[in-house]
């Protein structure tokens, strides 16, 4: 089970609806995104540093958060804009997000949450300015296109781990899940 990021977001863009049209109106709002990424980036990390298992990973090592938050600027705007109209310059960089949060040990439980937060902050700025609300819609798309990037880091990741580990076939591997995840009801 190897992703292809290309094809991978290709298939969230038809399970989210994500049409033309939202992302016509991402690109329109690119500024405001731009305008709003370092507000968005303060109470992302405001949100997560009350988590002090999240602080912790924050903060482990030098110029961390300086990073994080650089590359938290940078992902908000993108969303916006798409970078290459949502193709495989964008499909490449969600999935080194993706595979920085597993690196990291940035578990669902963090990100989930944390992306939510992104979503809610986002609708009250935009209520809050009186802003076209057409910009909630598509950008609650989007931000659950990236997080799906990020889970399927985990479970690309793992599963690879373990069939390299074990010398399990894919096939025997999914097998195991499924009568695993049977068993825990």
């Amino acid at each position: 089970m190897s992703l292809e990021p290309r094809q991978f977001l290709t298939k969230m863009e038809q399970r989210m609806l994500l049409t033309d049209e939202d992302k016509a109106i991402l690109q329109s709002n690119a500024d405001w995104g731009k305008e709003k990424a370092s507000h968005m980036t303060d109470h992302f990390y405001a949100y997560l540093e009350r988590d002090e298992e999240m602080a912790n990973i924050l903060h482990a090592g030098q110029g961390r958060m300086d990073r994080l938050r650089s590359t938290f600027i940078e992902w908000f705007h993108e969303m916006f804009t798409g970078m290459d109209n949502w193709g495989d310059e964008y499909a490449q960089r969600r999935w080194r997000i993706g595979l920085v949060h597993v690196k990291l040990g940035i578990g669902p439980q963090h990100v989930v949450p944390a992306m939510a937060t992104v979503i809610h902050e986002s609708e009250k700025i935009v209520k809050e300015e009186g802003k076209d609300v057409s910009v909630i819609n598509p950008l609650s798309k989007i931000c659950m296109i990236d997080l799906a990037f990020i889970e399927q880091a985990y479970v690309e990741v793992s599963s690879q781990a373990v069939q390299r580990e074990t010398g399990w076939t894919e096939s025997l591997f999914r097998r195991l899940i499924a009568t695993g995840a049977g068993s825990m009801q």
